[in-house]
């Protein structure tokens, strides 16, 4: 059933796919996960809509930092609106904040799924078992770490290597994963790791900086899904449950 946002917002056709949008900044168009909507709230405030969920007629911009940040200058969100629309200049960064966030929470889902290793020869081994779906470091981690891992990663997987991540800051991952220091992490293949390969994709390329060679993984899952699904897939995901090394929630993987 059509919703009154779906005939409020009409879709671009597109043979093949599902419905598109167009962004306001280049007029082109994609599907909704790679923009962002906003609606209006209360005094005309334009205000982020990144679940999609908002009641109301909505726009679109492409998933770009500096997209938003000309459709702050130009004014667009008024016309795409059609009436006023206030958009705060710190409407980029708030964005980035907010992304920044989901990312962290999706990190630590997939902790409390049991499907992260941290510290760098934890993580070296999990890379060497081959059950890994993507690797996180730390923003202001040590750079040469990194490139120990990403050699690890080539030799292991070749160049169908699973996506590395530089999107959260030591601070941000030692809060997300409840231990201290938190530079390097490995997660497990699963539910609950498509929730943060998704929420991380979205800030990566927000900021401009994702990897675009990296495989196109992750899905928009609540934690209630990611957690049915991963009770579902329990012994599937190349997880020991049995062998626990580390802080509560942390998992061994067999090499």
């Amino acid at each position: 059933m059509e919703t009154g946002q779906d005939r409020r917002e009409p879709a671009a056709p597109h043979a093949g796919a599902g419905p598109e949008r167009s962004c306001i900044v280049t007029r082109t168009t994609a599907a909704p996960e790679k923009l962002i909507r906003f609606v209006l709230g209360p005094d005309h405030a334009v205000v982020p809509d990144l679940k999609r969920k908002l009641p109301g007629r909505g726009v679109w911009v492409g998933l770009s930092k500096i997209l938003v940040a000309q459709a702050v200058k130009k004014q667009l969100f008024s016309r795409g609106l059609r009436e006023k629309a206030v958009a705060s200049p710190d409407l980029p960064d708030l964005i980035e904040t907010l992304l920044a966030r989901d990312a962290a929470q999706g990190l630590a889902l997939a902790n409390k799924a049991g499907l992260v290793v941290t510290g760098f020869a934890k993580v070296a081994a999990a890379i060497a078992s081959g059950k890994v779906a993507a690797l996180v470091h730390a923003r202001d981690g040590s750079g040469e770490g990194k490139r120990k891992l990403r050699q690890v990663l080539r030799r292991r997987f070749g160049t169908e290597a699973p996506p590395e991540f530089e999107i959260l800051t030591i601070d941000e991952m030692d809060s997300a994963l409840g231990r201290g220091n938190v530079v390097h992490v490995a997660i497990g293949a699963g539910p609950a790791a498509k929730v943060f390969l998704a929420s991380a994709r979205r800030l990566a390329l927000y900021r401009g900086d994702d990897d675009k060679s990296g495989p196109e993984m992750g899905a928009d899952l609540t934690a209630n899904e990611a957690f049915g699904q991963d009770s579902e897939a329990s012994g599937a995901t190349g997880r020991d449950e049995a062998a626990q090394d580390g802080p509560p929630g942390e998992s061994s993987w067999d090499a």
